[in-house]
């Protein structure tokens, strides 16, 4: 099904609507991952992808309802259009996060080599490359039931470790993620019960430095043309 077909059927599902709309709706649709990691079970990978799907198809039905939702009474208190702006920013976040960390997770390969520019930038403003890893270890298990990430900063013009809370929580504004760990709770319980470190060690056994690298080389890019 076409995006523009997508949008159309998820807006006549919706109740009818009187007024103007305003036809800004975005229609996201669930990619494919392959995991051919055996650090997480088949259960837990497909548990997973379908969180995942449901965040996207939330994300969509939000996005089609905002599209008809009255502009002229909000209120910081209780509208319903600040719900799905909420909303909207919370299932966004979900589904983005999620597709961050399922492309840079389960490569059975997993290298790096202290010439490559994600090396390199990690040495640079952590200190060393293993100072970046027990700092990021540590954002882990900060985080309450959440993300991880590490990001290049446009306000810092540097990489920094964050723990994320929810999917929407503690998010640094002039952020542009590079590496991402999902640390919520669905995450690791089935296989590894309360145990996120050695989760959150397993993970990063197999981080995919190729897609990695790819996103550093984008931060950099991006950075020159804010300087």
């Amino acid at each position: 099904m076409k995006i523009r077909d997508l949008k159309d059927v998820i807006r006549d599902s919706l109740p009818s609507q009187e007024k103007p709309v305003v036809s800004e709706s975005y229609v996201a649709e669930p990619k494919q991952y392959k995991l051919p990691t055996e650090m997480q079970s088949p259960g837990a990978k497909q548990s997973h992808f379908e969180l995942y799907q449901g965040y996207i198809k939330s994300f969509n039905t939000i996005s089609a309802k905002l599209d008809a939702a009255d502009r002229s009474d909000v209120s910081s208190n209780s509208s319903d259009f600040r719900s799905l702006k909420i909303d909207e920013t919370y299932n966004m976040n979900a589904a983005y996060l999620h597709e961050l960390y399922f492309a840079n997770i389960s490569d059975l390969q997993s290298e790096i080599t202290m010439d490559s520019l994600a090396y390199m930038r990690l040495s640079r403003d952590f200190g060393t490359f293993d100072d970046w890893q027990r700092d990021f270890m540590a954002c882990c298990q900060a985080s309450r039931c959440g993300w991880a990430m590490t990001y290049y900063s446009f306000w810092l013009q540097r990489y920094v470790n964050c723990p994320i809370d929810l999917h929407s929580t503690s998010v640094p504004t002039g952020a542009y993620p590079v590496i991402v760990m999902d640390v919520w709770q669905h995450a690791y319980y089935r296989d590894y019960l309360r145990d996120v470190k050695t989760y959150t060690v397993a993970m990063m056994k197999e981080l995919n430095w190729a897609v990695i690298e790819g996103r550093f080389e984008k931060a950099e890019a991006i950075s020159k043309v804010l300087r």
